[in-house]
C-alpha cells in the first residue's frame, strides 16, 4: 500500500482537510457501511487517557537508558502490554550491538521474596501471549462494532420505547446473555406437575417424634398412591429392619482460583463480579493477597505453605484455629488443577478490617479463611441411617454426628448443621405410628440464573478468561438486557429477550457458545506458538463477515420479533416541538435514548440524555427553522436551548454532534455562544461561562463543557450580555437591571454594567457551585489575554453583513 504526505499550513486547516477527505473516517454511523469494519477499517492503538500522556512520560523517562525490565500483570494481557511498552520506549532508547537489553519480570505477589525472586530469574516477554491478545482485541473490536452499529441503527429508527441507547453485540457478551435468556424460557415453558409422596411421623416412648422419608420416593397418580398408604397402614407398628452407622468426611477445599473466588463473591458476599475484581486488584496490589487473575488450584511444589500460614498465627480472628493447626500439623493441600499461570490466591499478610474497609475486608477474609481451610483436615461426621417397614412399605431416617470439625472451623457455614441425635434402637425394635398421610406436592420450575450460576456455565463452556468474565456479565446488565434481582440472579429484560430469540431465528451460532469457545481455542494455539496469527484472524474474521450479511438479509427476522414487544416510534412519545421542515409537530419519546421523531418526515433527532426536556418560548433557529427546545438538569443544576436538527447535524465544521445553543458559533443568534458567553471557565482547561438566559429570577451561567454553575444577581429583573469586554481579563461585560425596590447596588441605583470577574461592586453578587471560584486572571502571573466568551481570540460581533457571512464560513 502507498501512502500519501500532506502538509497543510495550520493545524485546524489539516483537520478540516482530513475529516473532507476522509469522509468522517470509519467513526461515522451513518455513511459508513458496518460491513467495511470486517476488512477495509485500519486499527489504531491508541491511549485509553490521552491527558496521561503515558507514552511520551514513558520515552521521557527511558530516554538514553540501556536496559528495561517489565513489571507488567503476568497474564496475556500484561504480555501484551510488555510489547506496547516496548514500541514506545525502544526508539529512544540506547541501542547496543546484538545485546539483549529487554528482560521480563514474572511475579505473583508482591513481597520481598516474590519481587527477589522475579529479579533473579528476569526472562523475556512472550511475543506469541501478545499476539494471542491482538487477535482477540481486534476480532471482538471488528465484529462488535459490525453488529453493534448496524441493529442499533436498524431498531432505535422503528421502534420508540426499546429503552436502550445502545444495542449492542459481542462475541462474549451475547453467549453470556444466552444462557440467561435459555434459564428464562424453561421457566416459562415450565408445566408443573403433580405427584404424591408418603409422609410417616413414629415415636417410641416419651422420645421426640420422628419424620420418616418414604423409599420410593414418590408417584404422580393419586389413587396409587392411596393403595400405598392403605399398604403402610395394614400393619400396627413401624418395625426397625436395620440401623447402619458409618463414619464420613466432607472434603476440605481445593485452592482458591479467580472463577470460585466470583462465585463466593456473589452468592455469598453479595458483591458483583465487577466489583469483586476491582477490590481483589486494590488488595492485591496493596500486597495483601496474591494475584488476583489465575486459573490454578493447585499450589505449586515450592510454595511456602507454612510461612504463609504463620502469618496469620495472631490475628485476633481467625489466629487461635491457626496456632492449633499449625502445632497439630498442617495437612497436605487437595490435588488441584495446574494451568501453567498463577499460582491459587492467598494472602500475603495479615490484615484487619480497620485497614481495608468493609468490601476489602469481606473478600479478605474470605480469601484467608479459604487458604486456611485448604491446609486443613477433613470435616469427619458420623451418618446414622434406620430403616423402617411400616405395613408392606420401606422408609428411613437419616442423621449426621460432627466427630472433628475439621477445616469447617475456619469456614463454619459448611459445617455439620446441629441435629437432634436419633433415638438408640436395634433392628427388630418397634415404634408407635402417629400419622400415615398422602401429601400433595408439585414440581416447581427452575429459577432464573444467579451471576454464580452464570459465571460457571460461562468458565464450563470457554466464554471469556477470568479476566473478561465480570466486564461480560457487567455489559449485559449496562445494556439493560438483563437486571439484577434480589440473591443476584439475572432476569431477562423484553429487549434482552428479544434479541436472543431472534438470533437463534437467523443464526443460532451467533448466540451458542459454540462458535466463541472454538475461537478461544485457536487463540490458544496462537499463544502456544502452534498457529499463525494472521491466519486465525483471517479466518474468525471471514466466518463472521459471511453471518453478518446474512445477518442483514434476514433481518426481518428480528424485526417481526420486535414488532410484538415494542411501540413503533411514529406511536411514541408525545408532541412537544415543530419540524423545521414540515413545520408539523414532532414527538418526544423519552426513553433511552431521548429523542424527537416526525412522522411526516420519517426523521428522528436524538437529544442530550439525563435531563428534562420542554419547548423553549416557541423560538426557532435561525439556520433551518427547527423549534428550540430547553435541556435542564434540574432547578439549581445546567440547563440550555438547543436545535434538534443542528443537535444531530452540527452546523459549522468547529462544531461537533451532540452540542447546543451554548457552544455553537453563529455569529449573531441570540442564544449563541457568540451571544451568550462571558468568559473562560473557572475550573477545566476548554470551557466557557455561557448564561442563561432562562433562569432569571435566579439568575445563573454555567460551562458549556463541565458541571460548574455561577449563580449571580438573584432578584435582578434582566441581564444581558454587553458588547463591550472587560479590558482586564477580556470577559464579556454584564449589563444588569434590578428591581427599585430590591435594587442591592450602592446609591439606589438599579442598572450597572461590569465584569463578574473584576468588578468590585459586583463581586459580593457571585456565588460558584461544584468548584472553587479562580478566574484564570487571578491565578497568578500576568493576565492571559484573547480567553474571552469565544475561545477564539476575542470574537466581537461582527460589523456588516459580509464579515457575519464570513463568519459562517471561516
Amino acid at each position: 500500500m502507498r501512502t500519501v504526505f500532506m502538509v497543510a499550513e495550520k493545524p485546524s486547516l489539516a483537520q478540516s482537510i482530513a475529516k473532507i477527505l476522509s469522509k468522517g473516517k470509519y467513526n461515522n454511523w451513518d455513511k459508513v457501511d458496518p460491513a467495511e469494519l470486517f476488512s477495509k477499517a485500519p486499527t489504531e492503538k491508541k491511549e485509553a487517557n490521552p491527558k496521561l500522556n503515558m507514552v511520551k512520560f514513558l520515552q521521557v523517562e527511558a530516554r538514553g537508558c540501556d536496559y528495561v525490565v517489565l513489571w507488567l500483570d503476568c497474564d496475556k494481557e500484561g504480555e501484551n502490554i510488555c510489547f506496547e511498552v516496548l514500541d514506545a520506549v525502544q526508539p529512544v532508547m540506547n541501542q547496543g550491538g546484538g545485546v539483549t537489553r529487554v528482560y521480563r519480570a514474572k511475579f505473583s505477589s508482591i513481597t520481598d521474596t516474590d519481587i527477589w525472586n522475579a529479579m533473579n530469574g528476569l526472562g523475556c516477554p512472550n511475543k506469541n501471549e501478545a499476539l494471542s491478545v491482538d487477535a482477540r482485541q481486534e476480532l471482538d473490536l471488528r465484529i462488535g462494532c459490525a453488529f453493534t452499529r448496524f441493529q442499533t441503527k436498524y431498531f432505535q429508527g422503528k421502534y420508540g420505547n426499546l429503552d436502550s441507547s445502545l444495542i449492542s453485540f459481542g462475541p462474549c457478551q451475547t453467549p453470556t446473555l444466552g444462557f440467561c435468556v435459555e434459564r428464562h424460557d424453561k421457566i416459562q415453558s415450565f408445566k408443573p406437575e403433580t405427584y404424591w409422596v408418603l409422609q410417616a411421623k413414629v415415636y417410641k416412648g416419651k422420645e421426640p417424634p420422628l419424620m420418616l422419608q418414604w423409599s420410593r420416593g414418590r408417584v404422580f397418580d393419586r389413587e396409587v398412591g392411596q393403595t400405598f398408604v392403605n399398604l403402610a397402614r395394614s400393619g400396627e407398628d413401624a418395625v426397625v429392619e436395620s440401623v447402619s452407622k458409618k463414619e464420613k468426611s466432607k472434603q476440605r477445599p481445593q485452592a482458591l482460583n479467580t472463577v470460585e473466588l466470583l462465585r463466593v463473591a456473589s452468592s455469598a458476599l453479595g458483591i458483583g463480579p465487577q466489583h469483586a475484581m476491582q477490590i481483589a486488584e486494590r488488595l492485591y496490589t496493596q500486597g495483601y493477597i496474591s494475584y488476583p487473575r489465575t486459573e490454578t488450584t493447585h499450589y505449586p511444589e515450592n510454595f511456602d505453605l507454612k510461612g504463609t500460614l504463620k502469618q496469620q498465627s495472631s490475628h485476633p480472628v481467625w489466629g487461635e484455629e491457626v496456632k492449633m493447626l499449625l502445632s497439630a500439623g498442617m495437612n497436605h493441600p487437595r490435588k488441584g488443577s495446574d494451568a501453567g499461570d498463577h499460582p491459587p490466591i492467598t494472602p500475603m499478610r495479615a490484615a484487619s478490617e480497620a485497614e481495608l474497609g468493609s468490601d476489602g475486608w469481606q473478600l479478605y477474609e474470605y480469601i484467608t479463611r479459604h487458604f486456611i481451610a485448604t491446609v486443613s483436615p477433613d470435616c469427619k461426621y458420623l451418618q446414622t441411617t434406620i430403616s423402617f417397614t411400616l405395613g408392606c412399605e420401606a422408609f428411613t431416617c437419616e442423621g449426621k454426628t460432627l466427630i472433628s470439625a475439621g477445616y469447617t472451623a475456619v469456614m463454619p457455614w459448611q459445617g455439620i448443621p446441629v441435629e437432634e441425635a436419633l433415638p438408640v434402637c436395634t433392628r427388630g425394635d418397634t415404634f408407635s405410628v402417629d400419622e400415615i398421610k398422602l401429601v400433595e406436592k408439585h414440581t416447581n420450575p427452575p429459577d432464573y440464573l444467579t451471576e454464580a450460576e452464570l459465571i460457571t456455565l460461562m468458565e464450563r463452556h470457554g466464554i471469556g478468561t477470568d479476566a473478561s468474565i465480570p466486564v461480560h456479565i457487567n455489559n449485559i446488565c449496562q445494556r439493560n438486557y438483563v437486571t439484577v434481582e434480589s440473591g443476584r440472579k439475572l432476569k431477562p429484560t423484553n429487549l434482552g429477550i428479544v434479541l436472543v430469540h431472534g438470533y437463534y431465528k437467523i443464526d443460532a451460532e451467533l448466540v451458542l457458545p459454540t462458535i466463541r469457545s472454538a475461537v478461544e481455542k485457536q487463540l490458544n494455539l496462537i499463544a502456544a506458538g502452534k498457529a499463525n496469527f494472521h491466519q486465525v484472524l483471517q479466518h474468525a474474521l471471514d466466518i463472521f463477515k459471511r453471518k453478518f450479511h446474512y445477518f442483514v438479509d434476514s433481518i426481518m427476522g428480528m424485526d417481526e420479533l420486535m414488532e410484538v414487544s415494542f411501540s413503533p416510534i411514529a406511536e411514541s412519545g408525545k408532541p412537544l416541538s415543530r419540524c423545521g421542515k414540515c413545520h408539523r409537530f414532532m414527538k418526544y419519546i423519552q426513553a433511552k435514548p431521548s429523542r424527537l421523531h416526525c412522522s411526516h418526515c420519517d426523521d428522528t433527532y436524538s437529544l442530550p440524555s439525563n435531563g428534562a426536556i420542554k419547548l423553549f418560548k416557541e423560538l426557532r433557529c435561525p439556520l433551518d427553522d427547527f423549534e428550540l427546545v430547553l435541556w435542564t438538569s434540574g432547578a439549581r443544576g445546567k440547563s440550555y436551548p438547543l436545535c434538534p436538527y443542528c443537535f444531530s447535524n452540527p452546523p459549522f465544521r468547529d462544531m461537533k454532534k451532540g452540542v447546543g445553543c451554548n457552544e455553537c458559533s453563529h455569529p449573531s443568534c441570540q442564544h449563541s455562544l457568540n451571544s451568550l458567553g462571558i468568559g473562560q471557565c473557572v475550573e477545566c482547561e476548554n470551557g466557557v461561562l455561557v448564561l442563561d438566559p432562562t433562569s432569571g429570577p435566579k439568575w445563573k451561567m454555567a460551562c458549556n463543557k463541565c458541571n460548574v454553575v455561577v449563580h449571580f444577581f438573584e432578584q435582578a429583573h434582566k441581564v444581558q450580555i454587553a458588547p463591550e469586554s472587560c479590558d482586564t481579563c477580556d470577559a464579556a461585560l454584564v449589563a444588569v437591571d434590578f428591581n427599585k425596590s430590591r435594587s442591592p447596588l450602592p446609591a439606589g441605583q438599579t442598572q450597572y454594567t461590569g465584569c463578574v470577574f473584576c468588578d468590585q461592586v459586583f463581586r459580593d453578587f457571585v456565588e460558584l457551585k461544584h468548584a472553587t471560584m479562580r478566574h484564570p486572571m487571578h491565578r497568578g502571573g500576568a493576565p492571559r489575554r484573547g480567553r474571552g466568551r469565544g475561545r477564539h481570540g476575542n470574537p466581537k460581533k461582527p460589523k456588516d453583513k459580509m464579515a457575519a457571512l464570513a463568519a459562517y464560513f471561516v
